[in-house]
């Protein structure tokens, strides 16, 4: 696949490249939304999606651009925005959905932290693979100590 070669707002040429070419068409950036993953499908841009969860604006949201998607047979892959081991989590939950045909860009927690606010951290299962965590809840727990460490600032309302 090619992923995103034009501008996140530019449907339209995705669309007119991706009638020319075999080779599918991937729009990451451009999917901020259910109404712009279908509109881009309406359009023909593209023959995959990539959702970012945290782009999209949540798991309802990309719950339905996947079931959206899956209807239509375009298959769809989930990328990573450098989430602490608690949206990777949330990630690897999502990435299980039937419609995941790709492999994820997804990674283990000390990647890119070396010491994550879950535990147990997210680590590869096998050469390229991760397991969805199976515990409780979204499978890994959040460690106060090591948030507060984290954080710059808080702040508590009532």
């Amino acid at each position: 696949m090619i992923e995103q070669p034009f501008a996140p707002y530019d449907l339209w040429d995705h669309a007119k490249l991706q009638r020319e070419m075999t080779t599918p068409i991937c729009l990451d950036e451009s999917v901020l939304s259910f109404d712009a993953a279908r509109a881009a499908l309406e359009m023909a841009s593209c023959r995959v999606i990539n959702i970012k969860v945290g782009r999209v604006g949540g798991f309802v949201e990309t719950r339905r651009i996947h079931d959206l998607c899956e209807s239509r047979g375009v298959p769809v892959w989930c990328g990573g925005m450098l989430e602490c081991g608690i949206g990777r989590a949330h990630n690897l939950h999502i990435a299980s959905l039937p419609d995941f045909k790709y492999p994820n860009d997804l990674s283990a927690s000390r990647r890119y932290y070396q010491e994550d606010v879950i535990d147990p951290f997210i680590e590869l299962s096998g050469p390229g693979r991760i397991s969805v965590p199976d515990g409780p809840g979204i499978g890994v727990n959040p460690v106060g100590s090591r948030i507060a460490k984290a954080s710059l600032r808080r702040e508590v309302f009532k």
